[in-house]
């Protein structure tokens, strides 16, 4: 497996596992299954394994924890918070807002380690940025944590570019997390500069576009009633059809290459630079390894720009989140 670093601290597969699925939002899964998955991943070399305190909430967390205890010396654990979490409702109604105090980042931290049954978080992520409090004040109780030796890097999750070099100026940043895919750009505007210019890697997660670039997912009834993605635009009925028509665009494409969908979209991620380490998720061995594979396609400029043009942005029907939820990015 090819490795990348995120900033100075870290040094990570260049491609990474996205857990959320395992625990949340996208239906429900079998912990069996995402056992054998994760276990997969560290046998083909994966090392970056992505987590959050919302994903479940805590379930995602208590898995990775029993799921890779004896295996812990080969893994970096990477787990976020930002959220404020209300106990005792339905996983959907838990999120009441973003928390970016001092106090709560500190508080969160000390209770993801004891989910993940560890001693230290690798990489610990403000989820999401809090308006109402200075990155400042939290980069510095994170920085704490680190000095603790209760996390090792810090990182931040859709923030803008001011933001990160405010972020940077009270300590180093390891890695900036995007959704960054062939039909989400918004790194490419300002963020991804600015991270090259200060030594930050990029994480892009959802860079199969939320499972709809492998070409899989035919209809919107594919979907199970409760999974999250039915209330993204991108999947409304009246997107749906005519993002479809995209994707047999990137599917004529990959058979001419000789590869999956799946694979020439994680390969144009993977291509766009040495300091960019995706996260896609997988639930199942074939998927898994199958993105992995990945890793190993190059792509020339020239296939780059065509894949870019073919699935470029303003072609594609309705926006990456509700309004709503775009609101919390990019601040």
């Amino acid at each position: 497996m090819k490795t990348r670093k995120l900033g100075n601290e870290l040094t990570v597969s260049a491609i990474g596992l996205g857990c959320m699925g395992m625990s949340f939002a996208y239906g429900e899964a079998d912990e069996g299954d995402s056992i054998r998955t994760l276990h997969r991943a560290i046998d083909l070399g994966v090392t970056l394994f992505d987590t959050a305190e919302v994903y479940g909430p805590y379930e995602n967390e208590k898995l990775l924890g029993r799921a890779l205890k004896d295996r812990r010396d080969q893994v970096v654990i990477a787990t976020k918070f930002g959220f404020r979490i209300e106990s005792g409702v339905p996983a959907a109604q838990a999120i009441k807002g973003v928390d970016g105090r001092p106090e709560h980042a500190k508080a969160v931290a000390e209770a993801s380690l004891k989910r993940l049954d560890t001693d230290v978080i690798d990489l610990y992520y403000q989820h999401r940025i809090d308006p109402d409090v200075p990155v400042e004040d939290t980069v510095g109780a994170m920085a704490e944590l680190v000095r603790e030796g209760k996390v090792r890097a810090i990182g931040l999750s859709e923030a803008s570019a001011a933001t990160i070099r405010r972020a940077r100026a009270v300590h180093p940043i390891a890695a900036v997390q995007s959704e960054y895919s062939l039909w989400s750009r918004d790194p490419e505007d300002e963020v991804l500069a600015t991270c090259r210019e200060l030594g930050i890697g990029l994480v892009p997660y959802s860079p199969l576009g939320r499972g709809m670039l492998t070409g899989a997912i035919r209809k919107v009834e594919d979907l199970e009633a409760d999974d999250f993605r039915r209330s993204l635009p991108r999947f409304q009925a009246e997107n749906f059809d005519a993002n479809a028509a995209l994707i047999e665009k990137l599917q004529s494409l990959a058979k001419e290459k000789g590869v999956t969908a799946a694979q020439l979209a994680l390969a144009w991620v993977i291509n766009q630079g040495e300091d960019i380490v995706p996260i896609p998720g997988a639930r199942r061995l074939d998927h898994l390894e199958q993105n992995i594979a990945a890793v190993d396609i190059v792509l020339s400029a020239a296939e780059r720009a065509e894949l870019g043009e073919a699935l470029s942005p303003a072609l594609v029907a309705g926006k990456r989140y509700t309004e709503a939820s775009l609101a919390l990015t990019n601040r």
